[in-house]
């Protein structure tokens, strides 16, 4: 079976990363999935470092999508992206984090690949 696309999800707060995995969790358990939320002592707030983590967790060869709740945390994420040389790996803009993160896992069990999930997502684009 070929490997799946990784779901990277970047918040600010570690239980809103945790309620969103046991969300997914619920209907699929076998898509590559890793949280980079809350700082290092998990307060309130992000670390490049556990993005970096958590894309070294999630992105395989099939690649990874970061969803991610504000503007400073998508900054972040740029900046891991950067320092990690990553390619196949996108950032969904402007998409809400929870039901875009859900669908794209559903999408990736399914065998899509990051192009074909981010023109999916692209729907449900919020104007922010």
């Amino acid at each position: 079976m070929a490997e799946k696309v990784g779901i990277i999800i970047v918040s600010h707060s570690f239980p809103i990363g945790q309620g969103i995995r046991a969300l997914i969790d619920q209907v699929i358990d076998d898509v590559p999935l890793s949280l980079a939320c809350g700082t290092e002592d998990n307060e309130i707030g992000t670390s490049i470092e556990k993005i970096q983590e958590a894309i070294e967790q999630a992105a395989g060869e099939s690649g990874a999508i970061i969803f991610y709740d504000l503007g400073s945390a998508k900054m972040n994420a740029e900046m891991a992206m950067e320092l990690l040389e990553s390619s196949n790996i996108r950032i969904a803009e402007d998409i809400p984090v929870v039901e875009g993160s859900y669908i794209a896992a559903v999408e990736s069990n399914l065998g899509k690949s990051v192009e074909e999930i981010i023109s999916s997502l692209e729907k449900m684009k919020i104007n922010m």
